[in-house]
């Protein structure tokens, strides 16, 4: 009998994991089209004659899109449904790259990213929300922290694909073609996303929102079996009773802490450095002292750290727990970024310091901020704001994204580099001091149980 069930549950897993790969492929999505511009930039800052301001806007004119998706996806997800409003996402991104991709000026490729970036606002919103809704409680970290694997592969893959297009011609080559390739090729993960987006079921918990709990059994019985399917539709009924899902919930005592842990964390995701190292990564090697090549190798090498970090995440987000890992995360965050800080203060930047502390900054974050909070994000709110919730956290994760990319550079001219460094060291501080203090553990808790915490908190 044990054997059997056994059995069954290794069934119900690799169905729930194949649904869950299928919509973390947005994840792809994400890393692909935010990091496909560091190759194409130099060609298009030479074929439109772009300034530093418009090298500037190139890049963040994506995150401007990015943040509208998000903001909207909470109001289109709940009314039309998480797959459909998916399905229109994987639409923008194809008709963005291809618009990015073909452009005859430089105001057709902003309007294009920015197209490309609501449908990435979307998916990096609705991507890890789905995956949480549809997951068993036991295996639900790894289930959404899959969305942040595919998004460093994403980025990873893009430093080689830039790599292989850039030397498949000479120099005028590049500036007509190579970036138009760049960004061409995100076509192919976007429609293999497209096609198996129809192959997935819808959410269960948002059929029984929309008062279908006959067409979310189905979907249920596939992930736990007849007897628990039955108690968990109840239960989601239960959570549902006499609750509309307006804003207003979310300045209740208790649900109020639940969005202020959201926005914090992702702010803090981002306030962190994160993507200053990312994004800037062979500059920050070339102010240590490294040559053009030595600084693009290094950078290469911060990707695969971040790629085999995020692997190590998915194996101990439901062993450790989300806030055992943010509090090892953020404390070894803070720790290399004090160091880099002092290494540029007092001279000593002969490149490895720096590279050791910055991969294991890297490292960390990779374990801890990077996927655990697009988990939490996704887990926090209840049932019936959820969509609504996640979109508000969510859209203050791009704008912090799109303030530190903006403030960096001109911050790191003004300031130098070592106090750049030690503000993001006081915050990574913050960080640990934040999540000791506030964040809740939620490891093991269905979302319904995650629910009843809050409503504790509330009475």
């Amino acid at each position: 009998m044990d054997k059997q069930h056994g059995e069954h549950n290794q069934i119900n897993m690799k169905y729930v994991t194949l649904v869950s790969i299928v919509a973390a492929l947005g994840g792809l999505l994400f890393g692909f089209d935010t990091a496909v511009v560091s190759g194409a930039i130099g060609f298009m800052k030479e074929k439109f004659g772009l300034n530093e301001f418009q090298v500037g806007w190139a890049v963040s004119s994506l995150i401007v899109g990015c943040i509208l998706g998000a903001a909207l996806t909470g109001i289109i997800a709940d009314k039309f449904g998480r797959k459909k409003v998916l399905i229109a996402a994987a639409l923008l991104f194809i008709i963005g790259t291809l618009g990015s991709a073909i452009p005859s000026t430089f105001s057709g490729y902003i309007i294009a990213r920015m197209i490309g970036g609501l449908g990435i606002g979307i998916t990096s919103t609705l991507c890890p929300l789905y995956n949480a809704e549809i997951a068993p409680a036991k295996y639900r970290g790894r289930l959404v922290a899959l969305n942040q694997l595919a998004v460093v592969t994403g980025i990873f893959v893009v430093y080689f694909v830039n790599m292989g297009i850039a030397g498949m011609g000479d120099h005028a080559w590049g500036v007509e073609n190579a970036w138009r390739w760049m960004f061409g090729v995100g076509v192919i993960p976007g429609v293999l996303f497209l096609v198996l987006l129809f192959f997935v079921p819808e959410s269960p918990r948002w059929l029984i929102t929309q008062g279908r709990p006959a067409d979310s059994l189905p979907i249920l019985v596939k992930i736990h079996g007849e007897e628990l399917a039955r108690q968990e539709v109840l239960d989601i009924k239960e959570s549902f009773k006499e609750k509309q899902g307006s804003l207003r919930d979310l300045f209740k005592p208790g649900l109020r802490l639940a969005l202020i842990v959201g926005v914090m964390l992702a702010v803090l995701q981002q306030v962190t450095g994160i993507n200053a190292v990312m994004y800037y990564a062979p500059e920050i090697f070339k102010q240590a002292g490294a040559g053009t090549n030595g600084a693009l190798v290094q950078t290469i090498m911060v990707g695969f750290i971040n790629f085999i970090f995020t692997i190590l995440a998915l194996w101990l987000i439901d062993r450790v727990g989300r806030k055992a890992l943010l509090l090892i995360g953020s404390s070894l965050m803070a720790v290399c970024l004090l160091v880099i800080g002092f290494a540029f203060q007092t001279g000593h930047t002969s490149g490895l310091l720096i590279l050791i502390s910055i991969l294991v900054y890297v490292a960390a974050f990779a374990i801890s901020l990077g996927p655990v909070v697009w988990v939490i994000m996704s887990e926090i709110f209840p049932n019936h704001i959820r969509g609504k919730a996640t979109a508000i956290a969510s859209m203050m994760l791009w704008l912090a994204d799109y303030v530190v990319s903006q403030s960096f550079p001109p911050l790191l001219s003004s300031a130098g580099p070592a106090i750049t460094f030690w503000i993001f060291g006081v915050l990574a501080l913050f960080t640990f001091l934040f999540t000791w203090r506030v964040v809740p553990e939620t490891k093991g808790k269905s979302l319904e149980e995650i629910e009843e915490m809050w409503s504790a908190k509330q009475a």
